[in-house]
């Protein structure tokens, strides 16, 4: 009878051993498991990451949203080329080393296909970060309106540039209690985004508003603007960005 207790007793130990033994083995395909689960997850996030990177940087840096428009006195045909084409994220037409089109004197643009546009148009990212400098405005929200009838007109656009202009920010600008509203230089916009035109327009105006929503008034020295004599073939750029 002892004999069979002792037996069992070592029968059980054995057991208990095999059942440590095993439960390790079964912790470490657990452990296994979830960290391959964490890598799955970790290069479908890395791989998202990469699709959406322009549009990540451009939400974090500002966009553009410029279109440009081509007066020509006569018939002609135009290329338009950009530096830094590689920061675009949109364009139309497409962007195919440059826009090519024939601009006619009532500013319609068709391209190589006989589509016909009425502006050239493209979203990128910054090149230089903007921010709030010395210079420039604080504006309330429910003022903008007039604001940018007064110094878009100051700036060269016409009514219907400025009516676009305004229709597409006032949404972005009226809703905060105050803007501080600065616009860019033409180094400043050459510096994130030159032309290269052909052939060279006798006026070429640009206008790049950078913006930054306010809860409170700030001081900034009130921005001087020039008006730009606008005559014979004309290019008209405008677009804006978020601080």
């Amino acid at each position: 009878m002892k004999e069979n207790k002792v037996e069992e007793t070592k029968t059980e130990e054995i057991k208990e051993e095999i059942v440590n033994d095993i439960k390790p083995k079964k912790k470490m395909g657990i452990v296994k498991k979830i960290l391959l689960v964490l890598l799955i997850l970790f290069i479908l996030f890395v791989g998202y990451l990469w699709i959406m990177w322009p549009r990540i940087r451009a939400s974090i840096g500002g966009s553009w949203k410029p279109i440009i428009y081509i007066y020509p006195k006569e018939d002609i045909d135009v290329s338009i080329k950009v530096s830094n084409e590689e920061l675009f994220t949109v364009t139309y037409p497409k962007y195919n080393d440059g826009w090519k089109v024939k601009a006619l004197t009532d500013g319609t643009l068709i391209d190589k296909n006989g589509k016909s546009y009425y502006a050239l148009y493209w979203e990128g990212i910054n090149k230089n970060i903007s921010k709030v400098k010395e210079d420039g405005f604080v504006v309330k929200g429910e003022d903008c309106a007039e604001f940018l009838e007064e110094k878009l007109e100051i700036l060269g656009l016409n009514y219907k540039e400025q009516n676009e202009f305004i229709m597409f920010w006032l949404p972005k600008l009226e809703k905060n209690k105050y803007n501080y509203i600065r616009f860019q230089t033409e180094d400043e916009i050459n510096d994130n985004m030159e032309l290269y035109i052909d052939p060279k327009p006798d006026t070429l105006i640009r206008v790049r508003m950078d913006y930054k929503a306010l809860d409170k008034k700030i001081k900034v020295k009130e921005q001087k603007l020039t008006k730009p004599e606008r005559k014979g073939y004309t290019i008209v750029e405008w677009g804006g960005t978020e601080i």
